[in-house]
């Protein structure tokens, strides 16, 4: 199981679809609160987290996850490339870090080489 955490909602639907399509069983979520609240990180393998959401970032959903003991694979997916904030990510162990507009198969990618770890 996949969760998406992802604010567009056109955005959010066409990972969705690109997931189902490549074998993914799949969960969306329209902001990081929404996720957090639902009970689905006791429950995922992998997270696509965009980091500019509404409300809470992705960032600020990663750390929460990583103080409550999560370690699932987090790709976190951006339109707002800074290496700043690539940095940051990297440095608290994501799996990818992906600019809008990516390739499919980079998303696939990442995440099967996240699960593998």
């Amino acid at each position: 199981m996949v969760a998406v955490v992802e604010d567009d909602v056109a955005m959010r639907k066409s990972i969705e679809r690109l997931l189902q399509a490549s074998g993914f069983d799949t969960t969306t979520f329209a902001c990081g609160q929404e996720f957090l609240d639902s009970g689905a990180a006791t429950k995922v393998n992998a997270l696509v987290l965009d980091i500019h959401l509404e409300g809470m970032s992705g960032l600020e959903v990663h750390r929460r996850l990583l103080a409550s003991g999560s370690r699932f694979p987090v790709i976190f997916i951006t339109a707002y490339h800074d290496e700043a904030t690539r940095e940051q990510a990297l440095s608290m162990g994501c799996a990818g870090y992906l600019h809008k507009p990516f390739e499919a198969h980079q998303l696939t990618e990442a995440l099967q080489r996240g699960l593998l770890l």
